[in-house]
């Protein structure tokens, strides 16, 4: 069974010794450090663990961080104000909003106060046309981490079918045209989809991201396909699991991301990776 499992631990430690190596790097040339800036408007538990988190991924690999905290009451005027202030900072190479906003706030507005060339989370419209128009552009981090996984399977996804279930901007629909630019012909389900078994079970790389534990059972699965699940949730019992069944797939699928220990693991990384394409763009001129 373990051949057939794709870790996200070597995935994201491969990135962050390349992340680290290129801060190393620069610091050596004694050019300026790469720099984050997280937008925290919201003290929920989550955030603040999550936050906590990436705070120490940074400082592992020494990319430079800010953290700005505004209160939950914040107006969407002063939190457009903020990420303005911070998209001109020319310090600043790479921003991070942190979701969910409070209540008060419109999301789309504030994303469009943040430079869509350090729009580490790849929401800003811009970004978002850019990457429809198949040119360089940052893309939110878990469509990312799900491509990374596709390459660790070997799979050349030239002329395969790929079937994307869930058609979320964070992941469905960048993570298609990311398939697409690699040639392959892409499939997206969601929850109107007709016969969305039928569908999935045609995939030779099926990616799950729709947030129903272990919805995907074995008869969705083309034997010896590739399975991405990007799933998060919990059973039953309290216990953190995918979209995928994966103790019913796993004796058909050809290779499979895991829940835990999967995809999850590698988003921050893809962040960093993000935020050191910004820093390349604007010190040496280079694209994403």
């Amino acid at each position: 069974m373990e051949e057939k499992l794709i870790y996200g631990k070597p995935i994201a430690d491969r990135t962050n010794m390349e992340t680290k190596a290129f801060i190393d790097e620069m610091k050596k040339q004694g050019k300026r450090c790469p720099k984050v800036n997280v937008v925290l408007a919201n003290d929920s538990p989550a955030s603040l663990s999550y936050i906590s988190g990436f705070e120490k991924l940074c400082a592992s690999v020494g990319m430079a961080y800010t953290l700005t905290v505004l209160k939950e009451s914040v107006s969407q005027r002063e939190l457009n104000d903020v990420l303005d202030m911070i998209s001109h900072d020319d310090e600043t190479d790479g921003i991070l909003l942190q979701m969910p906003l409070p209540k008060q706030i419109n999301a789309d507005e504030a994303i469009l106060h943040i430079d869509p060339n350090k729009d580490l989370d790849g929401f800003h419209p811009m970004n978002v046309g850019k990457l429809w128009m198949n040119q360089p552009a940052f893309v939110p981090c878990t469509a990312e981490s799900v491509m990374a996984f596709i390459d660790a399977s070997g799979i050349d996804l030239k002329g395969k079918h790929v079937v994307v279930l869930g058609r979320s901007n964070v992941v469905g629909k960048p993570v298609a045209e990311l398939c697409l630019a690699a040639h392959a012909t892409v499939t997206i389900c969601h929850s109107r989809t007709v016969d969305i078994e039928k569908e999935a079970s045609r995939a030779d790389v099926l990616i799950a991201a729709i947030g129903k534990a272990r919805l995907i059972k074995s008869d969705w699965i083309k034997p010896g396909a590739v399975v991405i699940d990007v799933g998060v949730n919990r059973d039953e019992n309290g216990k953190l699991c995918g979209d995928v069944d994966f103790d019913d797939v796993i004796d058909k699928v050809g290779k499979i991301s895991p829940v835990p220990k999967g995809v999850g693991v590698v988003t921050n990384a893809m962040l960093l990776h993000s935020a050191i394409a910004a820093y390349k763009m604007k010190e040496m001129g280079k694209n994403i």
